[in-house]
């Protein structure tokens, strides 16, 4: 899916509330480091999410409007700092969900099973 993503020439990135020590590390170790266009770890700035300062900062580092951002993620948190930022939210309900977590409550955007289905979420 990032292939594709890179392949249509979109800018990609990472905004997690884990800490840069935990974060960085990670990326290097599944070659994302030097992929990703930002990352915006939970100490990069004063606020984490739900506060939508990390995806706002997010969309101003890889230089794209946030309304024309689209925010994944898998828990509540994600979808309401995007929704706060102007950003198409979608769930992804392969990610982290616990078997109580109702993630159509959270209104997102969107809500997608697997990774190939973002796809139809970005513009060509």
């Amino acid at each position: 899916m990032l292939e594709e993503i890179e392949r249509r020439g979109l800018p990609w990135g990472v905004v997690t509330n884990k800490p840069g020590w935990l974060t960085d590390p990670l990326l290097a170790v599944l070659s994302l480091d030097h992929r990703a266009g930002c990352v915006v770890s939970g100490d990069t700035l004063p606020e984490r999410k739900p506060h939508p300062l990390p995806l706002l900062h997010a969309a101003n580092l890889i230089g794209v409007p946030p309304a024309r951002c689209v925010y994944v993620g898998d828990a509540r948190r994600d979808i309401q700092a995007g929704r706060a930022a102007g950003m198409t939210t979608v769930v992804a309900a392969y990610g982290y969900l616990a078997a109580d977590d109702d993630p159509g409550s959270w209104e997102p955007t969107g809500i997608v099973s697997e990774p190939a289905e973002l796809l139809a979420w970005m513009e060509p």
